[in-house]
């Protein structure tokens, strides 16, 4: 009986794209617990469309690797690629997003061409950049200008694509109140600089982005710990893949949700 082929687009902890024969689910449990290569971290992935093909990358080849000939038995996952991949995926080759869990859980989420409408924020929003780039940046830009300015107009620290997510934080908070004098809202992020990034944004306008940190903070965030979901952004053309809301993880997700 023939496995069923898969594309995945591996966006964090590396950036790869790989041919497979696994399910979403029992992929992301190979290589959240089941992999000896892989540390112990989340995993995040996007399923790419069966039919996407590049010149670069050598996908008819590798897929053919995971199908089972003979009495060969098939590899349950090879690497095609894993430099500059995600700049070569079409967005609108992109399927279901998936979120793993350090002890193996997986949540899929669908991604949406349709945004909730967020303003300009004039106390500041905080993105961690998944892939290519990892930085912490805080911007007074709504996530969809965010990634529209990252991708088109910002090409000394931008991309031509970018997977980048939100990250919750409370800055009227962070600004005022006692407990954060001492202690950071976010893990590795020095607090007076945090604070100085944010004031450097209220009290400049037209500056629209201050990077915080060079160093990604997502291997030591929860799921919980971000705002709304995550974007895939090439310009004009967005992709928005929405987190369920708390009620919602309690009531479907709960297995994952306890686990994130």
């Amino acid at each position: 009986m023939p496995f069923e082929k898969h594309l995945y687009l591996i966006l964090h902890p590396n950036e790869a794209l790989v041919a497979s024969q696994l399910t979403p689910e029992e992929f992301g449990r190979h290589y959240a617990v089941g992999s000896p290569r892989h540390f112990s971290g989340k995993v995040i992935f996007a399923e790419v469309d069966i039919n996407f093909r590049h010149m670069y990358l050598d996908i008819d080849d590798l897929l053919a690797q995971t199908e089972k000939e003979g009495g060969r038995v098939p590899k349950r996952t090879k690497f095609i690629s894993s430099y500059r991949v995600l700049e070569r995926v079409e967005l609108s080759k992109l399927k279901d997003l998936y979120l793993v869990t350090v002890d193996g859980k997986v949540l899929g989420i669908q991604g949406t061409r349709e945004y909730p409408p967020e303003p300009p924020s004039k106390l500041g929003c905080v993105y961690q950049e998944i892939a290519p780039l990892h930085l912490l940046v805080a911007s007074n830009l709504a996530p969809p200008e965010f990634g529209r300015f990252m991708t088109t107009e910002f090409k000394t620290k931008g991309a031509p694509i970018l997977f980048f997510t939100q990250v919750e934080l409370n800055v009227d908070d962070l600004l005022h109140s006692k407990k954060y004098d001492i202690v950071s809202p976010l893990p590795n992020v020095n607090l007076g600089h945090l604070k100085e990034s944010i004031r450097e944004l209220m009290d400049n306008p037209d500056k629209k982005t201050k990077t915080i940190s060079l160093d990604s903070i997502l291997p030591l965030l929860s799921y919980r710990n971000l705002h709304t979901g995550f974007w895939f952004a090439a310009g004009t053309d967005l992709i928005f893949y929405p987190l369920p809301s708390a009620a919602e993880m309690e009531s479907k997700h709960d297995v994952w949700w306890r686990s994130a």
